[in-house]
C-alpha cells in the first residue's frame, strides 16, 4: 500500500513509485491510499490504481478548539486504514508524507508491516518524522534533510519525464503544437496550477521587451488568471505569445522550451533537473522557506536562477532571463548544469529499497488486529 495524498508532492511520487513497482514486478497488488477529495480521487484510478481512503486529518499548528477533536478524528483514520491494510493484506507500506501518511503508519506499526518513508522536501514533515521512526527504510531527495539513516535517492518520477526527447526536431514538433515558431529561442512560464500572480504580472510588463527581442513565450497563467492576464497582455506582438489557462500536457511544454520562470516546488525543481531544462526559480514567499531550498542544489550547480518573489520585475526579468534565452552558448552551459543534479534512478532505488523491506517481514501475512 502507498500512502500519499493531498497535494501533487505527494500525490505523484506515489505514482512514480506505484508504475516502477509494477514494470519491476506485474503480479505486485497495489493499492494507493488518499482521501476523497485531494487529486489523487482523480489522479490514481486515471492511472489505472485502486484509491482506497481516509478522512482528512490536518494537524493543528497552534490551539484552536479543533485540537480537542484531533484523537477521534485521527483514531478514525487509523481504523480505516487498518481496515484497508487487512483487507489487501498489505506485505509493506510506502509512505510519501501529507495526512494520509500518519494514519497509515500507524496501523502498519501496529501490525508489524514493514515501512518504507519517502521524503520530497529538505525539511521533513511532521508525518514522515514520525514514520521514520518506525523504520530503517528512509528515502530522502536532498543530502541535507534531517532525517537519521537515510537514503538519498532523489524524488521519484514518471517515465514520460524520464523518456522526455528534448532534441531539436522533438522541440520543433512540440512548439508547431502550441502554435510557437520553431526556431525562436521559447520562455515556458507557469507557477503552479493555480497560477502565480506575481509571474503573470512581470509577463505582461516585460511581454514587449521579450517579443522585440526575439523570445516567443508560453505561459500557463491558471484558470482564475486567464482573463485578468489576457486583457493586460499588449497586442501586435512581433513574436509569438501563446497563453493558455493551464498546461494539459507538462511534457510538452518542457519539450518546447528553452528556459523556464516557475515556482520551486519540489516536483518542479526534480522534473527540470530531469530533462535538463534550466530556470528562473521564484520560490513561493511563504511557508518555511523550503521553496527556496528546493532549488539551491540546481541553481549552485549553476543550471538555475533564483530570484525572491519581492525582487520579481520587468527590469529583473530582462537583466537575467533575457541574456540566457538568447545566448545558445549559455542555455547549452546551464542545460548540461541543470541535468548533472537529477536524480534518473529514483524510483529504481525505492523499489530496492520496499523488497528490502518485504524482506524483512516476519510473518508472510499481516495479522489482523483492531485499530
Amino acid at each position: 500500500m502507498l500512502a500519499g495524498g493531498g497535494t501533487a508532492g505527494h500525490v505523484e511520487p506515489a505514482l512514480a513509485v506505484a508504475d516502477a513497482l509494477r514494470a519491476a514486478e506485474p503480479r505486485t497488488q497495489l493499492t494507493l491510499l488518499g482521501t476523497a477529495t485531494g487529486l489523487e480521487a482523480r489522479l490514481v484510478p486515471a492511472r489505472g490504481y485502486e484509491l482506497a481512503t481516509v478522512p482528512k486529518v490536518p494537524m493543528p499548528r497552534r490551539p484552536t478548539p479543533a485540537l480537542l477533536k484531533l484523537p477521534v478524528r485521527l483514531f478514525d483514520a487509523v481504523r480505516q486504514a487498518g481496515a484497508t491494510l487487512d483487507r489487501v493484506r498489505a506485505d509493506v507500506v510506502v509512505g510519501f508524507g501529507g495526512y494520509v501518511s500518519v494514519p497509515a503508519y500507524l496501523a502498519a506499526r501496529r501490525r508489524g508491516i514493514p515501512i518504507v518513508v519517502h521524503e520530497a522536501n529538505p525539511l521533513p514533515g511532521m508525518a514522515n518524522r514520525l514514520g521514520a521512526r518506525f523504520t530503517s527504510f528512509v528515502a530522502t531527495s536532498y543530502p541535507s534533510t534531517p532525517l537519521r539513516g537515510a537514503t538519498l535517492t532523489g524524488i521519484p518520477l514518471r517515465a514520460q519525464i524520464l523518456t522526455l526527447d528534448r532534441s531539436p526536431a522533438a522541440s520543433r514538433a512540440a512548439r508547431a503544437r502550441y502554435g510557437l515558431d520553431p526556431h525562436r529561442p521559447t520562455l515556458l512560464v507557469f507557477g503552479g496550477s493555480q497560477g502565480a500572480r506575481s509571474l503573470n504580472e512581470v509577463m505582461t510588463a516585460a511581454a514587449q521587451s521579450l517579443a522585440s527581442a526575439g523570445v516567443q513565450v508560453l505561459h500557463a497563467a491558471g484558470p482564475k488568471n486567464f482573463d485578468e492576464v489576457a486583457a493586460a497582455l499588449p497586442r501586435g506582438l512581433p513574436a509569438p505569445y501563446e497563453l493558455l489557462p493551464y498546461l494539459d500536457d507538462i511534457g510538452s511544454a518542457y519539450a518546447a522550451a528553452d528556459m523556464t520562470l516557475c515556482r520551486s516546488g519540489a516536483m518542479t525543481c526534480a522534473e527540470l533537473a530531469a530533462v535538463g531544462l534550466p530556470a528562473a526559480y521564484v520560490p513561493l514567499p511563504h511557508g518555511n522557506g523550503e521553496q527556496r531550498r528546493n532549488a539551491l542544489p540546481t541553481v549552485e550547480a549553476g543550471g538555475g536562477l533564483l530570484v525572491d518573489d519581492a525582487d520579481l520585475d520587468e527590469d529583473w526579468l530582462l537583466a537575467n532571463v533575457l541574456p540566457v534565452l538568447t545566448s545558445p552558448e549559455r542555455l547549452a552551459k546551464m542545460s548540461a548544469a541543470c541535468a548533472g543534479t537529477g536524480y534518473p534512478q529514483a524510483a529504481a532505488a525505492i523499489v530496492a529499497m520496499v523488497r528490502d523491506a518485504a524482506a524483512t517481514r516476519r510473518h508472510k501475512r499481516p495479522r489482523h488486529a483492531a485499530s
